[in-house]
Parts: structure tokens; sequence; C-alpha cells
């Protein structure tokens, strides 16, 4: 029986910045800098350590044109490691690395072959009897389908097509656009796809539709484990596909349902449950949150009205549960006071008609409505993260008044 394993990795974008933690003054910088080429040198081992036949990376393993070399020899260095280790390593380019000036002019190890922008151009590994097929992207917006070019399957021969394509996400531009049924009708026993950052097996049968995601997610929309595909092969047929997790630091965007918590504490001590799951979940890396809190809260009012008290709480809950490991990169507030307010305002008690008052003001704020004690309400808005100057000069905007309404019904609910 004949056995080997390839790996197919896509969307590296070497040096790229992680975004979202710049306001952090805490946040490992050197750490996030390097987070691209840390998660890449990861790929480079798994290959090593799993002796794989060979590497496939389909398209943007660079973010664009590099500020400098340096780039460049980092993956020299690193395909010059697999070279010593006897692993090929075939790449094209996509929209982000398309024949890059750079690029062109970068000599890579022996090892390393990358696929032409002019034409569809195959590779045959008679070793394993594997046929790769790809084409890079000859400029940064290719528009047309590539794969009305590739040629026939290649008889006798595993064979596998290279590709980057959106493949109708709607979440990506729409490059070198085609089909899954347009992709079976090539007769490829394994697509290995690029573009798409989210890990996707689109297909199993009757051939393989594969996008590993991106190695190392970059920003907070890109949460979850990241990294490639090991492909293992028996008897020139995909035997299976498995997600092998590359990056190094972990996006992830909870939701806290504040609705048990009592007082502030209770709020907090949920929130930390939240960051311990989620560091559980990150198998020790390094976790950016972006917080989302719901429900309907007796903890409310302290949110609403001390903004920055709770993100410093919630930063020290992040150090209790993971110091040096938890960042915030943002926190959103969209809980509620406990007691609805139709039903305040439904009340027959004094309660009851300021609630009424507060929501017909909030509704048609009178000219001069915050003008009759300037000084208590620039301390008082000043205290509560508010421009008071600008309210006092021009009168408050829909959403300031939104939240003021909600400061006040929530310490009418709280008593």
């Amino acid at each position: 029986m004949s056995r080997f394993r390839f790996i197919h990795a896509a969307d590296i974008h070497l040096d790229s910045p992680l975004r979202g933690l710049e306001a952090d003054p805490d946040a490992p910088a050197g750490q996030i800098r390097q987070a691209t080429r840390a998660a890449f040198r990861n790929l480079i081992d798994l290959a090593i350590d799993e002796t794989a036949a060979f590497v496939l990376i389909a398209g943007d393993l660079y973010d664009g044109d590099w500020q400098d070399y340096r780039t460049g020899l980092f993956l020299v260095e690193e395909a010059a490691r697999l070279g010593r280790a006897g692993i090929p390593l075939f790449l094209l380019y996509g929209n982000h690395d398309a024949a890059s000036i750079i690029t062109r002019h970068l000599r890579l190890p022996d090892n390393t072959k990358v696929f032409s922008a002019a034409k569809p151009e195959s590779f045959i590994l008679d070793d394993h009897a594997v046929a790769l097929h790809g084409r890079s992207f000859p400029t940064r917006a290719v528009t047309e389908d590539l794969t009305l070019a590739y040629p026939p399957p290649l008889p006798g021969h595993l064979n596998i097509g290279l590709l980057h394509t959106a493949l109708g996400n709607r979440d990506h531009d729409d490059y070198a656009p085609t089909t899954a049924d347009a992709l079976v009708a090539q007769g490829y026993d394994y697509w290995a796809l690029g573009h798409v950052h989210a890990r996707a097996h689109v297909l199993a049968a009757p051939c393989h539709i594969v996008f590993p995601g991106n190695l190392q997610g970059r920003h907070v929309k890109e949460t979850g484990a990241k990294g490639a595909s090991l492909v293992t092969v028996e008897d020139g047929r995909i035997q299976s596909v498995e997600h092998r997790a590359l990056d190094v630091l972990r996006w992830a965007r909870p939701v806290v349902d504040l609705s048990p918590a009592a007082d502030i504490d209770g709020a907090l001590a949920l929130v930390g449950r939240a960051i311990a799951a989620e560091l559980d979940a990150a198998d020790g890396r390094p976790v950016a949150l972006r917080l989302h809190l719901t429900g309907r809260t007796a903890a409310h009012g302290h949110l609403t009205t001390r903004p920055e008290d709770f993100r410093q709480q919630v930063i020290a809950e992040g150090r209790h549960h993971g110091a040096g490991r938890v960042w915030l990169e943002s926190l959103r507030n969209e809980t509620r006071p406990p007691a609805d307010p139709a039903l305040l305002a439904e009340r027959p008690d004094v309660t009851g008609r300021l609630a009424r008052i507060i929501a017909e003001i909030a509704a048609a704020p009178p000219p001069g409505l915050l003008g009759d004690y300037p000084e208590r309400l620039r301390e008082r808005l000043r205290a509560v993260e508010i421009p008071a100057e600008h309210i006092l000069a021009t009168g408050p905007d829909e959403a300031t008044m939104a939240r003021l309404q909600a400061m006040v019904l929530a310490a009418l609910a709280e008593g």
C-alpha cells in the first residue's frame, strides 16, 4: 500500500499587521508584529514533522509588495529549511501578491516552484504519481474563470488543482469566479483553494474542494483556530483532510448575557467565565477579545454611566484569568435596564410619570433643554464621557439622547 501526506495552506499574508490592538499599550507589540512569521514557521515545522511529500500554498503568500527585502529573505530561509528536509514547495500568486515587482527579482530555493502567471502550468511528481495544475494571477484583479484553460486530468495520477478564488463567497472580492460544479466537472481529485479566510471543506465527493483558511487571524473578524489542511493519500485516493491549527494568537468575539448579574461584581464574574472559556479554547495561545454584553441586568446603570471604569475592570479580570495572554480589542455594551421602559411608563406612581416625561423629551428634545443648569450638567456629563460643551451649545443628538434616557431610566429602575 502506498501512503503519503501533503499540506495545503493559503493566505499567509507574511508580515501583514494584526489590526485592533493598537489602543492597548500593554499588548505585546513584538509578538503581534511577528505573528504571521511565527505561524509560517509552524507550517514548515508541521511539514517536516509529518514528513510531508510536498507543500502547496494557494495564493497570497505575501500581502503585497514588501516594504523591504526582509520578508523575502525570511521566505527563502523557511523554504530552504523545507528543501533540506527533501520537501518541495509549490505556490501560486493570488490577488495580494500577483506579479509583485520585488518577488520577480528574488531567486527562490531549488525546491520551490511557482506556477506561471502567463497560462496554466502542471508539475508532475513521479515518485507519488501526482499531477499538480495551477495558474498564478497575472494581475491583482482577475475577473475571468481561470480553470477554463486548466488541462484535463493526467491518467494514472492523483490530480490536484490549485486556484485562488472566492467560489461565490460574498464576503470576498469575486476574483477568478467559478463554481463547485465547474470544479467537479474538471475531473480532478482535489482542489486546493485560497482567498477565502474561513476554513471550508466545500465538497468531499466526487472530489475534495477545500479552503484551508488563512494561517493566522489578523483582526477580530477572523476568529477561531487558523491553520492548514493535512491531507492523507492512500493508493492514489484521498483518505482524510485534517485541519491543523498553526496560529499563534487567537481572536474571539464572545457574547456575554449579563441577565443573571445582580450587581457589577456579578457582571464581572460572568465576564471572567467567558474569558476563561476562550483561553481554554485557544490551547494556551494569547487571546484578543471583542466582548459583546447583552441582557436586562441590574448592572446596566453602572455600565452606562461609567463605561471606562468597567472597561478597566474587564481588563483586570482578563489579567486575573490569563496574565499576559488576554487583550481587550473592544467592548460593546447592549445591556438594558432590568425594568422595561414601557412597563415603567405604565406605572401609576411618580416613577411612571417620570418615565413618560422622559420618553416624550427623548422623542422631541425642546430647545434649551440642557441650558438651565450648565455647570452641574458639565460636571455630570463629563463623568459619564458625554461631550458636554457640544451638547450645551447645540442640544443632544439622537444617539446621545438615547443614552441619557437609558441612564435616567436605569436610575429609576434601581430606585
